[in-house]
């Protein structure tokens, strides 16, 4: 039966003054009941602009029609025939610019929760199926693949599906690029990436950690090494900074230092290896979603007060409104603080 409701089913999370303090996942996901309650909100457009909207194409009205159905593992099929990593999209893909942007329901009304619906396929799956994939047979190419992060485990998922021999090299000494190093466990579990590159690896992709391309080989001799092709998706590393007075004064650092530091090594644990700052009162430049990033972590390490300091105004920020602190208490993002929840 069709749901007429002009908004989305509600996503369950964390009440906000508890998650500011944890970093267990924000967001709960939907059950099961109100996956169907939400797919059922779908109209099923014979032209569907959201497809339209989707960079990878999913076929989004299928998947959804499975999903009204209570058949989420035929759903789970549709959408990775066209995006290998729907339990990472489904949590970081700015789908509110993207497909949901494109849902004619969003005229009337708010768009059809595409998001959570693809996490919650993910996520059933994963924890109902998780048949790992098989390797096909080897055309006998060998590709290389620089980086490990979405980018390349697409393209790595995509060439071992076609019978090529990868191997993907990280810098660091875990699999999974941004998505481990730069993105908090409050917004995407490691675990569910980690699940990732273990169906990586049972395709047949060869996972090699602490390999920075340039240093320890170059290209020109992985190229000597046999590998026909090398796909560099080697992400942005390395930070910008502003070039002002203090920016080398103790107690600043770079976002990716610190959520580098905060998120891999896991410095906000009691048994962490590496430091980090905790400071009660915290300044981040930036209106993006790295700078929220690190607004809510510092806010999770103890900060009293967080201040975002973007040069813009609220409704040019990049960051979409669902990641940021408090964004409807703020006037002045300049000048207000963050509050008590994130």
């Amino acid at each position: 039966m069709a749901n007429m409701s002009l908004k989305k089913v509600p996503m369950p999370e964390q009440d906000p003054k508890v998650r500011a303090r944890n970093f267990q996942e924000v967001t709960l996901g939907y059950t099961a009941e109100q996956a169907v309650e939400e797919a059922g909100r779908c109209l099923s457009c014979k032209n569907p602009k959201c497809v339209e909207g989707c960079p990878v194409n999913v076929r989004i009205p299928e998947f959804i029609k499975k999903v009204q159905e209570g058949d989420f593992k035929a759903a789970y099929e549709i959408i990775t025939s066209t995006n290998a990593l729907p339990a990472l999209s489904g949590r970081v893909c700015p789908q509110e610019t993207q497909c949901e942007a494109r849902c004619v329901r969003g005229i009337k009304g708010e768009p059809v929760a595409i998001g959570r619906l693809e996490r919650f396929v993910a996520d059933w799956y994963r924890e109902n199926v998780n048949e790992m994939p098989k390797p096909v047979p080897s055309n006998g190419v060998k590709v290389a693949v620089v980086g490990s992060g979405p980018a390349g485990m697409t393209c790595a998922s995509d060439l071992a599906g076609m019978g090529y021999q990868v191997s993907m090299f990280e810098a660091l000494h875990t699999a999974g690029g941004v998505l481990v190093y730069g993105i908090p466990e409050f917004r995407l579990p490691k675990a569910i990436v980690a699940n990732e590159i273990t169906k990586l690896q049972a395709q047949g992709v060869e996972v090699m950690t602490n390999m920075v391309i340039g240093r320890v080989l170059t290209i020109d001799e992985l190229f000597e090494m046999g590998y026909k092709a090398v796909f560099v998706g080697s992400g942005a590393g390395l930070p910008m900074f502003m070039n002002i007075p203090g920016e080398s004064l103790k107690g600043v650092m770079s976002a990716n230092e610190y959520l580098t530091r905060t998120n891999l090594m896991k410095a906000y644990t009691e048994e962490a290896d590496t430091p980090v700052i905790r400071s009660k009162a915290v300044a981040v430049v930036g209106g993006g979603n790295v700078a929220m990033d690190a607004a809510r972590c510092a806010m999770r390490l103890g900060a009293d007060k967080v201040y975002i300091v973007y040069r813009r105004g609220e409704a040019e920020m990049p960051a979409p409104s669902s990641s940021r602190p408090c964004a409807t208490r703020w006037k002045s993002w300049a000048t207000k603080p963050a509050g008590s929840a994130a």
